[in-house]
């Protein structure tokens, strides 16, 4: 078994070398190990095509929810399986996978199944005319919370999420959104919509609570128009799923969505930035092998 491994020192604040020699302790015991380091996106995204052009079996990341980003990319349709070494803020995908959030016991359980040879494959979304994501794609109220989040600096993980959602409270407004599946359309006056491959977006908050990336199917949440205070009453239940009780959130299930609004919706996709609305996208069933 080949495996490349790309590491981002600056993951999580900064990766040790002690943890990243552990990590690739751990790979070689049981495979042949190269080791990339990758300290921006640029070079991750080419060290990631890199390996599976190059017929690696497993493409193994050292990292946060960007650095998995990038990588879903180059694995996606392939038969180069991911394995997610989660060091980042959020790690949601490595959450919504069941692989555990420290690195070194995410090490060793990469390791165990490569050994075992232990893969499968999960669904992944397809934005059409860009790329693919693995999470949650979201529009409104929490995508403008997303992008406040990843410009703060100071703050690490939940904490970062938090502040950033008092300050997007401010300007809320709940505008037009027309989401048309294949079982129909609903227009409404919106305050976010999230369409969840898995359940999480922010470091563990289940946004789409019953999202299961091997069901060939999206999760959609989406909140109608609510006040400052509705909103502040619902956020404390996205902690625990509840929130899909509240009479502002109505829930679906689709293999295919569009999306349409004003020019204020602009998506975010596994915490990166993608286009304005209109976006339409469709879930592929079963396109990333992943170790587990």
């Amino acid at each position: 078994m080949r495996c490349v491994l790309v590491i981002n020192p600056a993951a999580g604040g900064g990766i040790s070398a002690a943890v990243a020699r552990e990590v690739i302790s751990h790979l070689r015991a049981v495979c042949d190990v190269r080791t990339v380091l990758a300290s921006d996106p640029g070079a991750t995204a080419a060290a990631a095509r890199r390996a599976v052009a190059d017929g690696a079996d497993v493409l193994a990341v050292v990292g946060g929810d960007g650095v998995a980003h990038l990588a879903v990319q180059a694995c996606a349709g392939t038969s180069t399986a991911l394995a997610l070494i989660p060091a980042g803020t959020g790690n949601d995908l490595a959450r919504g996978l069941g692989v555990p959030l420290q690195p070194i016991a995410a090490a060793r359980a990469a390791a165990t199944a490569l050994g075992e040879g232990r893969r499968r494959h999960i669904d992944l979304g397809k934005i059409a005319g860009g790329g693919w994501f693995a999470t949650v794609l979201c529009a409104g109220f929490d995508a403008r919370v997303n992008a406040r989040a990843n410009r703060m600096r100071w703050l690490r993980g939940q904490r970062r999420y938090d502040v950033a959602v008092v300050r997007e409270l401010i300007g809320l407004h709940a505008m037009p959104l027309r989401v048309e599946t294949e079982s129909g359309t609903t227009e409404l006056d919106a305050t976010l919509v999230a369409v969840g491959n898995t359940a999480c977006y922010g470091g563990g908050i289940p946004v789409c609570p019953d999202a299961d990336p091997t069901d060939g199917a999206f999760d959609l949440t989406i909140v109608g128009r609510v006040s400052r205070l509705d909103l502040v009453r619902i956020l404390p239940r996205l902690r625990t799923g509840r929130h899909v009780e509240h009479p502002a959130v109505c829930t679906l299930r689709a293999r295919t969505v569009r999306l349409g609004g004003e020019n204020g919706w602009v998506a975010f996709a596994d915490g990166e930035p993608q286009a304005r609305l209109p976006l339409s996208m469709r879930c592929v069933l079963g396109a990333l092998p992943v170790l587990l």
